[in-house]
């Protein structure tokens, strides 16, 4: 009978007591330990042997933990490392995860805490074992040398514990690269829980986030857990974070920092083992200049930043980006995969998208429904005017109106269009007293379309 095969870790630490309860801590868990007390000596081992994972202390005698961070980084990029630091030396802790840490842990070591970065570290290094060429179901499209960077950034990322800050426009994709970034990491069979932190109401968002007990407040008949609890083992993913209230920013920080929670009404803490995402169209570092957002928060948030292109950035992208999405709307109501003629195509790619990928699903879906002979033409696209740049009046101005001033904003795109979309099927609905099989014929889509857009326009 073939005997098991431990896995293995290299501790590193200069202080022999730490190294032999550490030791033995792991080989508890079935973790074959190898312990080296300075940098020279586990730049040696790492050498010599085949490691599942390496925990080093923060300060060495010939040099420090990141230096043997980075080493591994440079030499051994497949084999997770972690950073032992001294409690409440958060600094120390995001400059090993900027290195390429994949987590941290901070001394004493609770022995739960342990187990759960052993156990992430073991499953980060064999998915890295055994991830050859896996295709995730998920995907943001594109090959232009801006989406092949973000695309390798995020392969990276996904297999440390940081967090990641994703910026960019609305409609960029950032939830589909938080979700990327979960898929393809070590949590990926926990959950995945997003939180748009714009759409809960204040009074509600501590309760939302951390939970509460029974009787804590008018309305609260029961337990009930938090968002970070709900996430337990996997990511949560912290949407239009520059939305939280300052009060609400403080218990997120102290969240983040001490791993643990408390629910409304509760005496204790809970501990939580959580990856943190968050994201924002806005400019976060502009509104901790102005003090909107705490920059001790927007430090531990923002340890790993990932920016998402604007598609006007790469209109290289359009022509593919056009052919799944009229494919995956043909599939969904079920008709035949319309064709584009060459001159919408370049209209699109000259097109600047404000709304980038999100406004082209919606222009798009429009124009399929609106289209003749199943041919989508530049006139079906009715793309908005480019708007003129503005004079140097109106950019001193800004925002901010003056008396006898003429509403002259951008109108919003959605309602624009859904409301020419409803003027043109009204039009074909009166022309054939209402036979919706005919006014579909004489809108040149199928009648599972006409029937699509009638329910989501509110005409049915």
């Amino acid at each position: 009978m073939t005997a098991e095969i431990k896995p293995s870790a290299l501790v590193v630490d200069d202080e022999p007591d730490i190294r032999e309860l550490l030791e033995l801590t792991l080989a508890r868990m079935g973790v074959d330990a190898c312990t080296a007390a300075t940098l020279t000596e586990a730049k040696r081992l790492l050498g010599q042997r085949p490691f599942q994972f390496c925990l080093t202390d923060m300060r060495l005698p010939d040099g420090d933990g990141i230096d043997l961070v980075r080493h591994i980084q440079r030499h051994h990029p497949a084999l997770p490392v972690a950073m032992i630091t001294a409690h409440g030396n958060m600094p120390t802790a995001i400059e090993a995860l900027k290195a390429g840490a994949f987590d941290f842990v901070t001394k004493p070591v609770e022995l739960q805490v342990l187990r759960e970065l052993v156990h992430t570290a073991l499953r980060v290094s064999a998915q890295t074992a055994s991830r050859k060429g896996d295709t995730p179901q998920l995907e943001l499209l594109g090959d232009s040398p801006a989406m092949q960077s973000v695309r390798a950034t995020i392969a990276k990322l996904a297999r440390s514990q940081a967090p990641v800050y994703i910026s960019g426009e609305s409609g960029t994709g950032k939830e589909l690269a938080a979700r990327l970034i979960h898929a393809q990491g070590p949590r990926a069979e926990a959950p995945f829980v997003p939180v748009n932190c714009g759409a809960i109401p204040t009074e509600l968002m501590e309760s939302e986030l951390f939970g509460h007990k029974k009787g804590s407040f008018t309305g609260a008949i029961s337990d009930k857990e938090g968002l970070f609890q709900a996430a337990s083992g996997g990511t949560l993913f912290l949407d239009e974070v520059a939305d939280l209230p300052l009060h609400m920013q403080v218990k997120l920080l102290r969240a983040i920092q001490e791993k643990s929670v408390r629910p409304v009404g509760a005496q204790q803490e809970t501990h939580i083992d959580v990856r943190i995402l968050s994201a924002t169209h806005k400019d976060l570092a502009a509104l901790v200049r102005e003090g909107r957002f705490r920059e001790d928060l927007y430090y531990r948030i923002n340890v790993i930043e990932l920016r998402l292109p604007a598609l006007r950035e790469r209109p290289e992208d359009i022509d593919q980006l056009v052919k799944r999405v009229l494919q995956r709307l043909a599939d969904t109501w079920n008709c035949p995969l319309p064709r584009l003629e060459p001159d919408a195509l370049q209209a699109l790619q000259c097109y600047p998208f404000p709304g980038n990928v999100r406004e082209l699903e919606n222009i798009l879906e429009r124009a399929m429904t609106l289209c003749e002979d199943n041919t989508i033409r530049e006139a079906d696209l009715r793309l908005p005017a480019p708007r003129p740049a503005p004079t140097a009046a109106e950019s001193l101005r800004g925002s901010q109106a003056l008396p006898g001033d003429a509403p002259t904003g951008p109108q919003p795109l959605d309602p624009l269009l859904d409301a020419i979309e409803k003027e043109a099927i009204l039009k074909a609905l009166e022309q054939t007293r209402y036979n919706k099989t005919a006014a579909a014929k004489l809108l040149g889509i199928t009648f599972r379309v006409l029937r699509y857009r009638l329910q989501k326009l509110g005409l049915d």
